[in-house]
């Protein structure tokens, strides 16, 4: 990887490009204090040698005692914030944002995530992992996330979802620990999408994803100016 941390909190990693490395672009090693900030990065052609993660991977396999979070000893870790990236999924693609084994308290906004199989993943216990105001262009499907305990939800909100196939994703539909998806503007191919293994509209009925719609894929050029537009080029 370009930027490893390992044991490590309120790390700066800004204004980079990062290209043509053999595995993970960056990559959080651990759940160390938090408090990091990973933004206004361009980051492609990762993974050449293998076929795991993207342009950022995490892990979190221990909890850690650290005072990051609010100035007392916790053993929860202040939320890592990915933001303003340029992120391109493009040689070996699973995520640009891989949130691996049991990865939590990550704010991820204001990307452009392009390619993939999803655009959110967190998985083995992953959870309080946010993803809001990102434009993901050409992914598989919006989401895959493991339930959680209640008060720990993984949330999917206000998003631009350009997706491949017509599912928004796999997540908990139900509760305990709930995932939180609202506000989003999913496009498909056709113009329809499921969600729940029913249609956005009768899931909608039911008083779930509030606010979301769904329509054919736009332009190149529409998408393309949606990503200027919000990481001011």
């Amino acid at each position: 990887s370009f930027f490893v941390q390992a044991k490590t909190a309120r790390s700066l990693v800004s204004h980079n490009v990062f290209f043509n490395g053999p595995r993970a672009g960056i990559n959080a090693n651990d759940g160390f204090g938090g408090g990091d900030e990973v933004s206004y990065n361009l980051v492609f052609s990762t993974c050449r040698e293998s076929g795991d993660h993207g342009p950022f991977n995490s892990w979190d396999r221990q909890p850690f005692l650290t005072s990051v979070r609010d100035g007392t000893p916790s053993m929860t870790m202040a939320y890592r914030h990915i933001h303003h990236n340029f992120f391109i999924d493009n040689y070996s693609p699973q995520e640009d944002v891989d949130n691996d084994d049991g990865s939590a308290y990550y704010k991820t906004h204001h990307n452009f995530l392009v390619y993939g199989g999803r655009g959110m993943k967190n998985d083995y216990g992953g959870h309080d992992n946010h993803h809001y105001a990102n434009v993901y262009a050409y992914i598989a499907l919006g989401l895959s996330v493991n339930s959680q305990s209640d008060g720990h939800e993984n949330m999917f909100y206000l998003n631009k979802v350009v997706m491949t196939g017509e599912s928004v994703g796999s997540f908990a539909c139900t509760p305990p620990g709930k995932t939180v998806v609202f506000g989003n503007a999913y496009f498909t191919p056709s113009g329809n999408v499921s969600e729940c293994k029913m249609p956005l509209r009768q899931w909608q009925a039911q008083g779930e994803d509030v606010g979301s719609s769904v329509a054919p894929i736009p332009s190149d050029n529409t998408i393309i100016g949606w990503a200027k537009e919000m990481l001011g080029f």
